[in-house]
């Protein structure tokens, strides 16, 4: 019989990896993920910092912009090896927001969802078709026959528990009943929440914004996510967020969320 193997896989939005290189090698030595997804590189290809990656031992694959978006995907002593570069459905859409790849014996799909303000209007209506481009490409990917995760930063609050003050977030594209419907809708094509799954209805956030010291008073969003397909929710172990990398000093107000598994 094949020996299991415990895999530690995260996203994290970096929100520009050139400034913040610093606090992603930081957390990639002490934490030692073995597969990151990260968003907001604004970072054209050829500025990524592949050289000091893999001085860090993380092979990477990488779609870059000049100045927003971008995502990449990074494997402990690995090379990710790819399968998809952007999102299928909408040849036009030349945004840097998807990278699927497999990597150590896990399909990653790796995003950058829309945010979508100012709802209503056409960044609102992009998202809204991104999402149902995602939700088809994902029945492809829910079913295989070998462990697989759709992660990244969805810009999606699912639930009132997913945010500080909901009233305060009402208006926002983030959490329109719309979007929220869209996600509930990829949900129950058979993925799990993996962050909600392990902590149940406790409050558990992954970005915080840079007004009134809302990182150090934890008040915050659940908006990055890591869903796991049936094979590889099987094998779910435990999941959470790296707080403390929000708190450094001039960092991403975003903080990597992560899940273990065994397959």
């Amino acid at each position: 019989m094949a020996r299991r193997k415990t895999l530690r896989i995260a996203t994290f939005n970096v929100n520009g990896i050139g400034t913040r290189l610093p606090h992603l090698l930081s957390w990639l030595q002490r934490e030692a993920p073995d597969v990151v997804a990260l968003q907001e590189l604004k970072a054209v290809d050829a500025a990524f910092p592949v050289d000091a990656l893999e001085r860090a031992g993380y092979g990477a694959l990488w779609l870059g912009e000049a100045r927003w978006n971008g995502v990449a995907i990074l494997a402990r002593d690995a090379m990710p090896i790819e399968s998809r570069r952007r999102l299928p459905g909408e040849q036009a859409d030349t945004q840097s927001r998807y990278l699927e790849a497999a990597v150590h014996g896990v399909v990653v799909a790796a995003l950058y969802l829309p945010n979508g303000n100012p709802q209503p209007g056409p960044k609102f209506d992009y998202k809204l078709r991104w999402m149902q481009r995602l939700i088809r490409h994902a029945r492809t990917l829910v079913d295989l026959p070998h462990p697989a995760l759709l992660l990244g930063d969805f810009n999606v609050i699912p639930d009132d528990e997913d945010v500080y003050d909901p009233a305060s977030w009402r208006r926002d594209a983030l959490m329109q009943p719309e979007v929220r419907d869209a996600f509930q809708r990829l949900l129950a094509q058979g993925w799990t929440d993996a962050l909600r799954t392990v902590h149940g209805d406790q409050r558990i956030y992954t970005f915080w914004d840079y007004f009134r010291q809302h990182a150090e008073r934890d008040r915050g969003l659940r908006i990055d996510h890591l869903l796991l397909n049936p094979v590889l929710a099987k094998g779910l172990q435990d999941a959470g967020v790296d707080r403390w990398v929000r708190l450094q000093e001039k960092a991403s107000d975003h903080a990597p969320a992560w899940v273990t598994v065994t397959r």
